[in-house]
């Protein structure tokens, strides 16, 4: 595996070296023509100095002092996920069953080893920018830059090292639990093989928080506060590129191999997991790629991001220090007690559901996973009110500020258990819309249930977008009273919107652990297939006498299914919220972009106008990204896929055989990497080069440009993920409760399945890294843009239309150069056109 891997790695290395040449040269244009230019006085949101946290004091203890007993939290944090861990692994499982999962996890691994090869070629695009602008046009005030760019440029490597590692850790956990859950379904009870994966999502969550949250307060307390901007800067822009790039290769990954494999039930009329089919494996490492590798990536950043964009509106909207360091400490610990909330809520709603369902021989799966979620939300906002009177009981003279500011957080942390039941509405299995569309394809085939996955997809769109709307105007109307004189804040509306971000974090174990049950499930039901357990010699013999107790096969299957209906539901709950933050917390970083522009809201204020034509030409320009993006994703998706399902069609065995040849698997995750990793640099240098072109165009274009792609892209996530787990939980009613398997009503779920795949777990999650990457990137390239016409305008109106054109080039090559007819050639399909 590791040899065709290898192979693969080096042919996208050449790839991408010729590519990240042909940059570098047209970058170095730029700095030619700075070089004689003197370090800018500002130095950007890198030149931040944060306050001495020492100079307050916290119920008698100084700042600092108090979020050094914070380590200590992160350290039981990491106690917590390691500890689940080793209970996991150590759980009993079937030989039959282990080798299945190892086998997955060593697909995973050296597909993950792959792609952190290929990450670190797409840094090499992110490190000349950043030593063109810090080391060339605007080094930090007073500071060598042979000290300050190593630090910008370490810290960039800490956060894609961050993203990677809990990833990693993310897969392990999960092919530990996904065998471990399938032979828990041999006992016949329910209530094991929902205790399973949900511990495995507990102890990815515990640990993603832990190590973001410590990486953040090492940077805070141990880093001179005259280096902590570039650190932040640095880890910021580096975990926001691994999440990027792990959530679109993973997600075009998986959505290849489910596809592929999926549509294997139709033409040959096979079982679920058929372990004849040898698209199984890799649908199974694509669960992992797509719905493990990429999510917890993408919480990681999520959580880092939103914290360095609240640090660097304190730093710039706030001007007395001493309320500087309140509200830095007060978030600090605020994100402490997300731990804390979460772990007890957990604890708590583990002896309810054990003292309800231990023993029951039914239960809905759901329930306990709803319960947590809530249970969460209620202790997470308790806990932010007393935390809060403790923590900053008085701001600027003020008394009352500490509830309103609990509030704004609270409107947020509310969001993070509403807006699931809103996306259940649309994507259970008990939902009236799933059903409907059931109902459809009943009579109209395919075409009918696709259109009412369209439906629901659609009317999820309003309900989401106005509960954001709602919650977000509490948090507007709570910062109009009285915040901006005691705080001697600029814009306190916009801090408001941070807040509600950062709330929506405020139960982020959860959040992640509810989102990594899914491919747990889904991986359980596939490892029971691939085992062929039930044909092992004298199994039920061997069982009753090993573990003692007496098997049925197809209670087993049936259980198995319907907790997957239940995982398909609450990875979809995750994905609203995480691209509720992107959207809430872009809104804080544009607004350090404005700051810069506007020179603190003094200067140029009527061009954020639909009057200066250049800002609403970037209001329709970001529309245009977002749709280009949807269908270049899901045009890879849909070349890699028709490969796959073409090369497993003509290798497929369906006699005298009992499993697929561990070549001819090896041979679909081939594919599935190729196009996974065309498809997403083709992308990331689009998205790239599109980010410096709008920013050198014109300033105020740029701005318009990334509230467009927020606004778009919030909108475009919420349809496409919620149509998506409706047509998946369609296909889940007719296999569990129908058993209609293999009937044409089956056939028709099946086919909106592999439509909502993409919309799913490809386009729709992918939005969210984007959003946040090119508004973070874009910090960096308008002030880039601002220096350079400074110097000369002309070269910087050439430089936004090579970058224009570099970028339009890839945006042609993500259908052109991924087109099946393409691939085929002009010959043997005409010209293409």
């Amino acid at each position: 595996m590791r040899t065709w891997l290898a192979d693969l790695v080096s042919e996208g290395c050449r790839f991408a070296r010729r590519r990240a040449a042909a940059v570098t040269g047209f970058l170095a244009l730029a700095a030619s023509a700075a070089v004689a230019q003197p370090a800018s006085e500002a130095g950007g949101e890198a030149g931040l100095k944060l306050p001495d946290l020492s100079s307050v004091s916290f119920l008698g203890i100084d700042g600092h002092k108090l979020l050094m007993i914070g380590i200590i939290f992160c350290i039981a944090g990491l106690g917590f996920g390691l500890a689940i861990y080793m209970r996991l692994k150590n759980l009993p499982v079937h030989r039959a069953m282990l080798e299945i999962s190892e086998l997955i996890y060593e697909t995973c691994k050296t597909y993950l080893i792959t792609q952190g090869k290929f990450l670190l070629l797409l840094w090499v695009f992110i490190a000349v920018v950043i030593i063109l602008y810090f080391g060339v046009l605007s080094p930090v005030p007073g500071k060598p830059v042979a000290t300050t760019l190593p630090i910008i440029l370490a810290f960039s490597l800490v956060g894609i090292a961050g993203s990677f590692g809990v990833a990693w850790f993310g897969i392990r956990v999960n092919t530990f639990a996904n065998s471990r859950t399938a032979f828990a379904g041999l006992r016949g009870k329910p209530y094991p093989i929902y205790s399973i994966p949900l511990q495995a999502g507990m102890s990815i969550g515990m640990m993603l928080i832990s190590v973001e949250l410590l990486i953040m307060l090492f940077i805070l307390l141990f880093v001179p506060g005259d280096y902590a901007g570039p650190c932040f800067i640095g880890f910021a822009i580096g975990e926001s590129l691994g999440a990027a790039a792990l959530r679109i290769a993973g997600g075009i990954f998986t959505k290849i191999a489910d596809i592929g494999s999926d549509l294997m039930k139709i033409v040959f009329k096979i079982k679920e997991d058929d372990a004849r089919n040898p698209g199984v494996i890799a649908d199974c490492t694509g669960d992992n790629a797509g719905d493990s590798v990429g999510p917890s990536a993408d919480g990681f950043e999520t959580y880092g991001v939103t914290g360095v964009a609240l640090i660097t509106f304190i730093l710039l909207g706030v001007k007395n220090p001493t309320v500087q360091v309140q509200l830095l400490v007060w978030i600090f610990v605020m994100r402490i007690m997300m731990l804390v909330s979460s772990a007890a809520a957990y604890f708590i709603n583990s002896a309810v559901a054990r003292a309800r369902f231990g023993n029951a021989d039914v239960m809905n799966f759901e329930t306990p996973l709803t319960w947590l979620v809530w249970l969460t939300s209620v202790v997470s906002i308790v806990l932010t009110y007393i935390v809060s009177a403790v923590i900053v009981p008085d701001i600027g003279g003020d008394g009352t500020q500490w509830w309103k500011l609990a509030t704004i957080i609270s409107c947020g942390t509310l969001a993070g258990a509403l807006i699931p039941e809103l996306v259940k509405a649309f994507t259970s299995t008990e939902s009236r819309h799933v059903r409907e569309i059931v109902a459809s394809a009943e009579e109209g085939g395919a075409s009918l249930g696709i259109l009412a996955g369209f439906v629901a997809g659609n009317f999820s769109g309003y309900y989401l977008g106005l509960s954001m709307v709602f919650l977000m105007s509490i948090g507007y109307y709570m910062s109009t009273m009285g915040l901006a004189a005691a705080a001697t804040m600029i814009a306190a509306p916009v801090f408001a919107f941070g807040l509600v971000a950062f709330g929506f974090l405020g139960m982020g174990p959860v959040t992640i652990a509810v989102d990594s049950y899914g491919p747990v499930t889904d991986n359980a039901q596939s490892v029971y297939e691939l085992s062929l357990i039930e044909q092992v010699p004298n199994i039920k013999s061997e069982l009753k006498k090993d573990y003692n107790f007496d098997v049925n096969f197809e209670r087993a299957k049936d259980m198995l299914e319907e907790n997957d209906g239940a995982g398909n539901t609450f990875k979809a709950t995750a994905k609203p919220v995480l691209i509720g933050t992107a959207v809430v917390g872009a809104t804080t970083m544009t607004f350090s972009i404005i700051m810069a522009l506007t020179n603190g809201l003094t200067q140029n204020v009527e061009k954020l106008s639909l009057l200066h034509a250049p800002f609403l030409l970037g209001l329709i320009s970001g529309g245009a990204i977002i749709y280009w993006f949807t269908g270049a994703s899901t045009q890879a998706v849909s070349t890699g896929a028709y490969r796959a399902v073409e090369f497993i069609k003509a290798n497929i065995k369906l006699e005298g055989v009992e499993k697929a040849s561990v070549a001819d698997s090896k041979k679909v995750v081939e594919i599935c990497t190729k196009y996974a990793q065309k498809g997403m640099l083709n992308i990331f240098i689009a998205v790239f080069f599109a980010t410096l072109s709008f920013a050198f165009m014109e300033p105020f274009l740029f701005i318009g440009y990334l509230i467009s792609i927020a606004i778009f892209g919030l909108y475009q996530a919420i349809f496409m993920a919620n149509a998506g787990g409706a047509w998946d939980n369609a296909k889940k009613i007719v296999e569990v409760e129908y058993k209609q398997k293999g009937t044409p009503l089956h056939d028709a779920t099946v086919i909106g399945d592999t439509v909502g795949d993409p919309f799913k777990d490809t386009s729709s999650v992918a939005l969210n890294p984007v959003i946040k990457f090119t508004t973070l990137f874009g910090l960096l390239a308008v002030e880039l843009a601002v220096k350079l016409t400074e110097t000369n305008a002309g070269l910087t109106n050439l430089l936004a239309g090579v970058f224009f054109v570099i970028s339009f080039i890839f945006v042609y090559r993500s259908f052109y150069g991924m087109r099946i007819g393409g691939e085929r050639g002009a010959a043997a399909h005409g010209s293409g056109r």
